[in-house]
């Protein structure tokens, strides 16, 4: 029996085959004239060949078959995998193209073209210097801002040859090994410096636009004002008295200059509560912002709350005198640090701490917080919530907890090395370092339950007074009110479970949607809050159900979802 096959080489061989050395399961009879007579023969052949395999197969003896086991096995040790997976090169789906090779090439290039042309004006060899700029600016031009083969002008191509050939002229007139590698380090470090610089411009340019107020929230409160004095809502009152300084109420504080943001923690905070009547919320704010941020919840009363408005400003005991921290915001230092052009801390000088470079540390709203009993002082317990925190949780449960004797109830922040005092304070000044154990775990601001009776016992504002009064001179603490708030609730921190506080709303976008839905409250701190166009887009949401964007006030300053 002749047969004809094709091999890998697709050259076509022949090879015969003797019928006699053939099993009997392989052995027919009249082939042809069977094809012939049946145009399925060759499919019948097959039927037929497989039937007597089969029963071959069946009555083979054990002996026979680990006979043949062993065969194959013998078989299998002497054969060839090297050229394992060379099928796969006849599939087109298989093939590994190159992708955007020529892109690739074209930017290499023009590296490459570059550095010659940097020696060759070196070398005064400016006729091939001129013809290599040339060329870059065609493949430039040809690129423009493609990321892909397909993106490239139709052109690409040519200009593609053409800088081979003048890269090959300049190779055979210019080429030296040691020159053409001092010069590709020179522009890998020219372009490391470039790079340094843009992320330095970045985060100034991310620092200056999370700072500054966009114009539909300063529309807002400029609208509430105007209808506040407009309406003559100076004399009107918005809570009882009596609730103000009744205990056994639920007391919320909240020190904020923005009113959206202030509407959206009470909103949130009330859509959550069984008695709504029982909730008393405590807003201060700034003489600019106080008649908007009274007019909004005139406007706007959530539901049986009690909403009390207060100027900062009013407070008359708020004086250098009495508060400590007053002297270094005040101090002409510090209002350099904030607001000179040639300061240290601007961007040409790439200041790593500019994230500090923050105007609201200028602002006595932020140090309030240190004031309570002094605020409050018929109040056994007061919950302090940030601006940027949305309540997604009944919170009453707080005021039932046992802080063992604490003052401030917090959940703690450190993760391994992270969060942990060392990261805040300055442990080599000895004045710390004997003080404090640099593994302390930290904790966050933006919702603390306070005992105020033990925060008088205990003396906590002569505490923050002694800490300020020694880091007026000493660098004892980074700026903010965290580091402050660490030494000053120094072993007088109850640590709250992390489902009633998650944070990192406001620059980690790694946050899982399940951690997100188990917390009390979520906590936007960082840069990116949920009222800026930089917010993440994917927690946006979160905070602006808690907004009705169909409100008049919204609507005309142009605040959209």
């Amino acid at each position: 029996m002749t047969t004809t096959y094709a091999g890998i080489s697709v050259a076509r061989k022949m090879h015969k085959v003797n019928t006699k050395d053939l099993s009997d399961s392989l052995k027919w009879k009249n082939s042809d004239e069977e094809t012939h007579a049946n145009p399925n023969g060759g499919l019948q052949l097959h039927q037929k060949w497989k039937k007597n395999r089969t029963n071959e197969m069946i009555q083979l003896s054990k002996d026979a078959e680990l006979q043949m086991q062993i065969a194959a096995m013998e078989r299998s040790k002497h054969f060839n995998n090297t050229l394992r997976g060379l099928h796969s090169i006849w599939r087109r789906e298989h093939q590994n193209h190159l992708q955007d090779s020529t892109l690739k090439l074209m930017k290499d290039q023009i590296i490459m073209a570059k550095v010659y042309a940097s020696i060759a004006s070196s070398k005064k060899n400016l006729d091939l210097a001129r013809h290599l700029l040339k060329h870059i600016k065609q493949n430039q031009d040809a690129i423009k801002e493609a990321n892909s083969d397909a993106e490239l002008q139709q052109n690409a191509l040519k200009h593609a040859k053409a800088m081979a050939h003048v890269l090959s002229l300049a190779k055979e007139q210019l080429y030296d090994c040691s020159i053409v590698a001092r010069k590709l380090r020179a522009m890998i470090q020219a372009s490391e410096e470039s790079v340094i610089a843009q992320q330095k411009k970045s985060q100034f340019l991310i620092h200056f636009a999370t700072k500054t107020v966009p114009k539909p929230l300063h529309c807002l409160p400029l609208q509430l004002t105007t209808d506040y004095f407009l309406h003559d809502h100076i004399r009107n009152e918005l809570a009882d008295k009596a609730k103000l300084e009744d205990p056994s109420f639920y007391h919320y504080a909240i020190f904020s200059d923005n009113v959206l943001a202030t509407a959206v923690v009470v909103n949130s905070t009330i859509s959550h509560v069984k008695e709504p009547e029982k909730h008393v919320f405590h807003i201060v704010t700034d003489r600019l912002n106080f008649a908007a941020m009274k007019m909004w919840f005139i406007a706007h009363p959530p539901l049986d709350a009690a909403i009390h408005v207060e100027n900062i400003d009013e407070f008359k005991w708020l004086n250098s005198s009495y508060c400590a921290v007053l002297h270094p915001i005040n101090s002409e230092n510090l209002k350099q640090y904030y607001s000179a052009r040639d300061h240290p801390s601007t961007v040409s000088a790439g200041n790593k701490n500019l994230k500090y470079k923050n105007p609201k540390y200028l602002s006595m709203l932020n140090h309030l917080r240190f004031y309570m009993p002094e605020i409050y002082p018929k109040l056994d317990k007061i919950l302090f919530l940030d601006d940027d925190v949305v309540v997604q949780k009944d919170l009453t449960p707080l005021w039932s907890i046992d802080m063992k004797g604490m003052v401030n109830g917090a959940v703690e922040t450190c993760k391994e090395n992270f969060g942990r005092f060392d990261k805040y304070l300055n442990f080599s000044d000895p004045m710390i370092s004997d003080t404090f154990d640099p593994k302390s775990c930290g904790w966050a601001f933006g919702m603390n339950i306070f005992d105020l009776k033990e925060w008088k016992k205990r003396d906590i504002s002569g505490i923050y007074h002694y800490w300020q009064d020694m880091g007026e001179f000493r660098n004892l603490w980074k700026l903010g009110t965290l580091p402050a708030g660490l030494v000053t609730f120094y072993g007088l921190t109850y640590s709250l479970d992390w489902s009633w506080h998650v944070l990192g709303l406001g620059y980690n976008p790694l946050i899982s949607t399940s951690v997100i839905e188990k917390a009390a409250v979520i906590h936007y701190n960082g840069n990116y809050k949920p009222w800026l166009d930089l917010a993440i887009t994917k927690y946006k949401h979160y905070w602006n159900k808690y907004i009705n964007f169909d409100d008049p006030y919204l609507r005309v300053c142009n605040i959209f979802q």
